[in-house]
């Protein structure tokens, strides 16, 4: 497993996608930087510090700094690859990989080493959409890359989303395979985060929950709970009441328009569960950041 700080931002040195037709070997190398492949199709067969490597479609390997790695034998092989260098970038060590996975995509995320995000060095992508989604951005990365001026620095702003996206399938598909028995309800949970994230603004009931994940609600809330450790309900209020501590630091609206702003129809309703979930009342918490400046 490989960690990596997303609030620093890669330097790519070189990038681009090749089409071999005929069979062809990668030549041995040693480089100071890390290379990314992603296989479109074919095979590509490597060995990096005496391990083996076959990629297939769909498989991404991170080759590490100062190691040696070749080729192993002749293939026909299309593929992206990404030179570049990172500041803070290591491998770490998972003993316990379904409680790693679980941490990362499912649990609060606020402390500072949580800035990392995490994936294996060689994986598989098997969702076809996801993979079509990260065709698509390498294309997107490839036309800013050679552009070049500014446009790198966009490049290297795309790189660090592709890391979000890695890390997230692969810790998810982790999480999926050491629970195969609700490997459903996992996904349904994973997607009731994004949905809650983006929604938060807006009334969200039970029924609606129910009707668009296509499951009964009390076994979702229970699945939820135990990933998360807040129950559905509970973690709608938490987002909404991080979002409403952000708006009293940041702005001067009223607290009406807050509460309206992060899905509170009644504001009475709004500064109890505000005053629940952070201690004081919207009012007093105003004060007392506005004195701390």
């Amino acid at each position: 497993m490989l960690a990596v700080n997303i609030d620093l931002v890669p330097r790519i040195t070189w990038m681009g996608f090749v089409s071999y037709k005929s069979p062809w070997v990668h030549f041995k190398r040693n480089v100071n930087e890390y290379i990314m492949y992603l296989i479109k199709s074919g095979e590509l067969h490597m060995v990096e510090d005496g391990k083996e490597y076959i990629l297939k479609k769909g498989d991404v390997l991170l080759l590490e700094p100062n190691l040696d790695h070749e080729g192993l034998e002749k293939h026909t092989c299309d593929y992206y690859y990404i030179h570049f260098k990172h500041p803070d970038m290591a491998p770490v060590n998972v003993e316990d990989p379904e409680s790693f996975a679980k941490r990362f995509i499912f649990e609060d995320q606020g402390a500072e080493e949580d800035v990392k995000c995490c994936f294996p060095k060689h994986f598989t992508i098997t969702d076809k959409s996801v993979l079509s989604q990260i065709y698509n951005s390498l294309n997107e990365m490839l036309q800013l890359y050679r552009r070049k001026n500014y446009n790198r620095s966009l490049t290297a702003l795309k790189l660090s989303e592709l890391f979000i996206l890695l890390s997230r399938e692969s810790l998810l598909e982790e999480l999926q395979n050491s629970r195969k028995r609700t490997t459903k309800a996992i996904v349904k949970a994973h997607g009731l985060l994004d949905y809650i994230h983006t929604h938060y603004q807006s009334k969200i009931t039970s029924r609606d929950i129910e009707a668009l994940f296509e499951c009964n609600f009390d076994y979702l809330n229970r699945t939820f709970n135990k990933l998360t450790g807040h129950s559905i309900t509970h973690y709608i209020n938490k987002v909404r009441i991080d979002q409403a501590q952000e708006l009293l630091q940041a702005t001067h609206l009223s607290i009406g328009e807050i509460a309206y702003l992060v899905g509170f129809g009644d504001i009475y309703y709004f500064s109890k569960v505000f005053k629940k979930y952070a201690g004081l009342s919207p009012a007093a918490y105003y004060k007392k950041i506005r004195e701390e400046e």
